[in-house]
């Protein structure tokens, strides 16, 4: 890990003046590994640092690469207008999103991605199918888009035959899509066009944003 993110973390969450606690909650990580971490006493894996800078809107290579202590960056503030949405245990095949009832928890998200009408909703992992990329009890938060140019090689909440619910990656070929898991132990799902129109396939939600709890 670069020498400069552990001073980089510290100067910069002061000079926002966000607290270890508040970056904690943002990261998916307790206070205390915040402040182990800007004092070097513990390396972040670079999933950490990828969550850091997004949380800091400091791109990547600067949070690593320079000292930004003497750099005359421009920080630009993390939104300070927060909403709570649902994360669901489960959820349940054929019924829409909104009316999902194994509600479990609320995490914060910004309001501004909430800009042009779209909506979220977290997931709590359950499993190891899409390990090592998501952990079982990973909270993975999800926007809701009908969009399907968009669904190609992304990590989806999908819905099949309106009896199961799954998260896999969604790749689209001419013969119609596979539900791929990134454990290799999991067998790959595949399905022709004519199946994604009659069972149906359908994908409820995209994956945007893990948020892992460190006990």
């Amino acid at each position: 890990m670069s020498n400069h993110f552990s001073s980089n973390l510290k100067f910069i969450r002061e000079n926002k003046g966000i607290s270890k606690s508040r970056l904690g909650e943002l990261v998916g990580v307790n206070q205390s590994t915040i402040g182990r971490w800007e004092t070097n006493e513990i390396t972040p894996s670079i999933d950490n640092v990828e969550e850091v800078a997004k949380a800091l809107n400091i791109p990547l290579p600067d949070m690593l690469i320079k000292d930004l202590r003497f750099d005359n960056a421009e920080f630009i503030d993390i939104p300070s207008e927060v909403i709570k949405i649902p994360v669901y245990g489960t959820i349940k095949a054929g019924i829409p999103i909104e009316s999902q009832s194994d509600i479990i928890d609320y995490v914060e998200i910004p309001k501004d991605w909430t800009k042009g009408d779209k909506k979220f909703y977290g997931l709590k992992i359950s499993g190891d199918s899409m390990f090592p990329k998501y952990d079982d009890n990973d909270i993975v938060i999800f926007e809701q888009n009908n969009d399907t140019s968009l669904f190609n090689g992304k990590d989806c909440a999908i819905m099949i035959n309106g009896t199961e619910s799954t998260f896999k990656k969604l790749l689209v070929n001419e013969q119609g899509v596979v539900l791929q898991p990134y454990n290799m132990a999991y067998d790959i799902m595949m399905f022709s066009k004519e199946q994604v129109e009659q069972l149906p396939i359908k994908v409820v939600g995209i994956a945007r944003e893990k948020r892992t709890k460190i006990d």
